[in-house]
């Protein structure tokens, strides 16, 4: 005989989900006031002269099964988020919050619905798609010798691949505000982040006073869809390789993470030839 496990409170109506999450950001904010750390609260207009990294992507994504005013209304926080973000300078010590940085995000702000994951389903929410530019901001720190200090997954298989696949394109995970992306500036110099939009395109760079002496690349391997009962998943592993700058040499190769994500898409779309094992 099969049990069925017991419901969690949040799982029983959306009130109880209400209630657990208010419980959630209640401690988040009183962690936060017993913290030591130093947050970075430094705007500055001025670009910081050495580009340590740069990204872009697009905002808005058409297809098979996608809800564009969804897309648009990501698009609407996302530029939101941006302006509360961009330009803002790292000191060495300081830490860089998701949500200390942006703020809740409400409608009298004129944040709209977008795309959120709860559980394992999509729906809308205000707010929602900005794990969009929480991924951008860690994609940047990956190729940087910053510190992770606080990172939340969700499935990097939301939507269909768009043309080559980029190790870590999705897959970060934001929610106000217990579920935080944060890193530290454990350099000696002062960094800056710049993230903004233009033409339905998200734009984001690391900045420094001066060169750093390595490079940091993420390389993907074992890439697969697999079928786990009724679904489909996705696997790799990521990898940073961290090389010398002088010498081309690749000082270490550091697992990022081991990638399980269920395809929240259409199975339609997975391309035939990248489903392994399939029976």
């Amino acid at each position: 005989m099969l049990w069925k496990r017991d419901r969690l409170f949040c799982e029983i109506s959306p009130v109880c989900y209400e209630i657990a999450l208010q419980k959630e950001i209640l401690k988040r904010h009183i962690k936060n006031f017993f913290e030591k750390e130093k947050f970075a609260e430094t705007i500055q207009r001025e670009k910081l002269p050495n580009v340590v990294a740069a990204h872009s992507s697009n905002l808005i994504k058409r297809g098979k099964g996608i809800d564009i005013s969804l897309q648009e209304g990501k698009a609407q926080n996302i530029k939101l988020a941006c302006e509360k973000i961009n330009g803002l300078v790292l000191r060495p010590g300081e830490v860089f919050s998701f949500w200390k940085t942006v703020g809740k995000t409400t409608k009298r702000k004129g944040y709209k619905e977008g795309r959120v994951i709860s559980g394992n389903t999509i729906k809308a929410g205000v707010g929602g798609g900005l794990c969009n530019l929480g991924n951008t901001i860690h994609w940047l720190v990956l190729h940087s010798p910053l510190e992770v200090t606080e990172f939340h997954k969700h499935s990097d298989a939301l939507a269909p691949d768009e043309g080559k696949r980029v190790p870590f394109s999705s897959g970060t995970s934001v929610c106000y505000n217990s579920i935080d992306y944060r890193f530290k500036n454990n350099t000696e110099q002062n960094v800056q982040l710049l993230v903004w939009c233009e033409e339905e395109k998200l734009y984001a760079e690391l900045r420094s006073e001066k060169a750093y002496p390595r490079r940091y690349e993420l390389v993907e391997e074992n890439h697969h869809f697999a079928k786990e009962g009724e679904k489909y998943y996705r696997n790799s592993e990521i990898y940073r390789n961290v090389i010398d700058k002088e010498t081309g040499k690749v000082l270490a190769k550091e697992l990022v993470l081991k990638n399980h994500s269920e395809v929240m898409y259409d199975y339609s779309l997975i391309p035939r030839e990248q489903i392994k094992n399939e029976i």
